[in-house]
């Protein structure tokens, strides 16, 4: 990977086109499902995304041999795909940007009071 695409994003871009692309010759129940999994996912992401890409590409080539196999979405990623995609993300209790961001929000208000309050 070149310097530049690393600094300006453009290899995330080419890789998050390709997968588009790939995306958009799904049927039509399994394409539903990957909107859905593209939601989910992006709960997960750092500031960049960089730790995404893997997780969109496996998820999407779960989806394409379930449709070339002709499998449902439902026996492949069950009832639940916000909890497929927690546990592709690592687990149940996988943190999101929120509880991230949450955190530190804590951390700074506990800083900035102990200050005050010092």
């Amino acid at each position: 990977m070149k310097f530049w695409d690393t600094v300006t994003g453009a290899d995330l871009t080419r890789e998050w086109t390709a997968i588009e692309v790939r995306a958009a010759a799904l049927p039509e129940e399994h394409r539903a499902a990957w909107e859905q999994i593209k939601g989910h996912l992006f709960a997960y992401g750092n500031t960049s995304g960089r730790n995404l890409i893997p997780l969109f590409d496996a998820s999407l080539v779960l989806l394409e041999e379930t449709a070339a196999d002709g499998q449902t979405v439902q026996e492949a990623l069950g009832d639940d795909i916000a909890g497929f995609c927690a546990a592709v993300a690592g687990d149940e209790g996988a943190r999101t940007y929120r509880d991230r961001w949450r955190e530190q929000l804590n951390r700074n208000v506990a800083r900035k009071l102990g200050r005050l309050g010092g």
